[in-house]
């Protein structure tokens, strides 16, 4: 490899399994937060075959103590290591298509980031930055299942802000003469994947045009566009242990001009609510129902049925405008969720005493003008991509 590297993007010691097909890989684990039906199918499909789904912590099953679960974390992924179910890809990139369940082919990038070039606080001037306000009180369980794991699985994806197509297109054109190390489904709708191992000279072109793009754009690099809070935790990980395997982690990099990839909302639902008595303090704390042609439009959804709202925007962003009322008014935030799908959130939200917002996106185009005006967006603002297409577990890289 080149030594002149200038980001933080570097190739890794990327672990893939030798026998891998769609039993093999499982979804985000921060996907299906309210419907654990999701992930008892996602386990029938799984059950007699070592998955992902045995070295990650499906967040619906989130609990305050999780160390039986962890414990068995940790024995299934040092089972793989010593058991040679993976191959393993010294110094290695690999790119990747992601045929999404739309039938569109989003690329990217696998290699590991160095996580002293990445802060997550508010107005930071880091290379890799947070997209969202990081939640704090979210990162201690996460740090209890990665502190003692072997293994890290990533569902980390940063995007680049590439408009002239410098970085991951020029391997897209050179693709077929890559050597293939993966081609399968993705269970559940979830697509395909294919995988090709990037060759030195790629890898030296790859690492050369970020640098470049890093420069043209005052130092910022990396926005986080997914795992936001699992980043955050390998940067803590790598605070309570400094070691040369805990200084990195695995991500997957994705250049935001990608076609394939849009912006979804990420819709709220609350719980255990007088759903009648919130939606009115909506209204009121927006000053009442507004018609300008700067309102901002709301869809709450109940049990009962829906109802449209127009709003006076507090907020540049709807999602900003309802999160700060739901904080204000909240006392216990664990009330709310947050859903990817409007499909999601009718199902969701038809439980008694709850209710649920459907509003509109943000632009893809605004993340990377906003994190450097800023700094960061309100938490869980967007999602690229519905959850179907989400980042699915597959690569592995040591990291004790």
């Amino acid at each position: 490899m080149n030594n002149k590297n200038n980001c933080s993007f570097s190739p890794a010691d990327i672990l893939i399994p030798k026998n891998i097909d769609s039993k093999w890989s499982v979804v985000a684990c921060d996907q299906y937060t309210s419907e654990p039906e999701y992930w008892e199918d996602v386990k029938k499909i799984c059950e007699g075959n070592l998955s992902t789904l045995d070295m990650i912590l499906p967040e619906c099953y989130l609990e305050s103590d999780n160390s039986i679960r962890t414990e068995s974390i940790n024995k299934n992924m040092q089972f793989a290591l010593d058991n040679d179910i993976f191959s393993e890809y010294k110094d290695s990139i690999v790119y990747l298509e992601r045929i999404q369940s739309d039938g569109k082919i989003r690329k990217g990038l696998i290699g590991k980031i160095d996580l002293t070039k990445y802060d997550y606080l508010p107005n930071s001037d880091a290379e890799i930055r947070a997209t969202e306000k990081t939640v704090i009180s979210r990162i201690p369980p996460r740090v209890e299942i990665r502190k003692n794991a072997p293994l890290e699985l990533p569902h980390i994806m940063l995007l680049i802000d590439d408009p002239e197509n410098t970085v991951i297109e020029p391997i897209t054109k050179r693709a077929n003469a890559l050597e293939k190390i993966y081609d399968f489904s993705l269970m559940k709708n979830g697509g395909s994947v294919k995988g090709y191992l990037v060759n030195n000279e790629l890898s030296n072109s790859i690492i050369s045009a970020l640098s470049t793009l890093k420069a043209q754009n005052d130092g910022l690099l990396f926005c986080v566009g997914d795992g936001n809070h699992s980043l955050a935790t390998a940067k803590e990980c790598y605070n309570l242990n400094k070691t040369e395997e805990s200084k990195y982690a695995l991500v997957e990099v994705v250049n935001i001009h990608d076609t394939a990839l849009e912006f979804e909302p990420i819709y709220r639902v609350v719980f255990d609510v007088d759903t009648d008595k919130l939606l009115n303090s909506f209204i009121d704390y927006c000053g009442g129902e507004y018609f300008g042609e700067d309102k901002q439009e709301f869809t709450s959804i109940t049990k009962n049925g829906t109802k449209q709202i127009s709003l006076k925007p507090l907020s540049k962003l709807p999602v900003a405008t309802l999160q700060a009322f739901l904080d204000e008014y909240l006392d216990d935030k664990e009330k709310i969720d947050y859903i990817h799908g409007e499909g999601s959130l009718k199902k969701v939200a038809n439980k008694e005493n709850a209710i649920g917002f459907i509003f509109e996106g943000m632009k893809k185009s605004d993340l990377f003008p906003a994190v450097r005006l800023d700094g960061s967006l309100p938490r869980k603002t967007f999602s690229m991509g519905l959850a179907d297409d989400k980042r699915f577990y597959l690569e592995a890289r040591k990291i004790r």
